[in-house]
């Protein structure tokens, strides 16, 4: 397969079809005897912490308002898509075609307000429709597959835990299984801060990790419920947690001050100066 033909004058091919069909060229270049080893020696779970990896890595770039990163970080997300679908070809269980008409289907179903026509007013209606379309695809798993019918089901249990938290809360409230008031949660959560003390004094370490437990899940709920990403929270807190503390060692070497070696006193002094500085 010689794909180098199409690699003249690459810069200049604005045609979508054309530069994917490249792109898929090479990965089947790379799958082929006459490819790289290591591309024809990888499956789908000796590469999966990859497709992890990279999605990550697109998410800091979001996060950094980075668009030269952000384009760079998406070309190997996708590149992680079509190592995958070109292993499902070898393997003859689906293509990339299968998978673009796939999502493209997809589409078209969950929309039924902007390709069917069918009237929907608001977000909240939408997401109701989006569920309810979502249900009945379960539904048609389940009668094809023999899978457990769960409003649950898709949601992946490799997420983080925070976000898999707002999923599952996110998908309850969906069909009406949700708090009243924010107020409501805040007592719950205040419940559960109580449990957890109990729980603390009686030194049953197992039953503490179970209100540890219970406390972050309602606090999530807490932020889903007043539209607060607690994922994001929570990033945000580690970020600012960070600068803080560079700010304190960088303060003790400017002042020739051991910092390891400072009582926690002398510490917590820094920290207060790190709070007013960087608030």
């Amino acid at each position: 397969m010689d794909v180098s033909n199409n690699l003249k004058d690459l810069d200049k091919i604005n045609d979508t079809g054309r530069l994917f069909s490249i792109l898929t060229d090479i990965m089947k270049k790379l799958r082929s005897p006459e490819g790289c080893m290591w591309d024809r020696e990888q499956n789908h779970k000796t590469i999966k912490r990859n497709l992890i990896e990279e999605a990550y890595e697109v998410v800091e770039s979001i996060e950094s308002d980075d668009s030269s990163g952000l384009k760079e970080e998406l070309g190997d997300l996708l590149l992680q898509v079509v190592f995958h679908s070109q292993i499902a070809a070898d393997n003859k269980e689906f293509d990339i075609n299968d998978v673009i008409r796939g999502i493209i289907n997809k589409l078209i179903r969950r929309h039924p307000h902007v390709f069917q026509n069918e009237g929907l007013n608001n977000s909240k209606d939408i997401l109701t429709k989006w569920e309810e379309i979502k249900k009945e695809e379960r539904k048609e798993k389940k009668d094809k597959f023999n899978k457990p019918d769960s409003i649950f089901s898709g949601i992946p249990r490799s997420l983080p835990s925070l976000h898999l938290a707002f999923e599952i809360q996110n998908r309850a409230s969906r069909v009406g299984f949700d708090w009243e008031n924010a107020i409501d949660v805040l007592d719950k959560i205040k419940e559960e801060l109580n449990e957890l003390e109990e729980e603390f004094k009686e030194g049953h370490k197992s039953r503490i990790a179970d209100e540890v437990g219970d406390i972050l899940f309602t606090i999530v709920n807490f932020g889903r419920y007043i539209g607060i990403d607690c994922e994001e929270s929570l990033y945000e807190a580690s970020k600012k947690f960070i600068r803080r503390f560079d700010f304190m060692e960088k303060y003790a070497v400017d002042r020739n001050l051991d910092f390891k070696k400072l009582s926690l006193k002398e510490k917590d002094e820094l920290w207060e100066i790190a709070k007013r500085e960087l608030p």
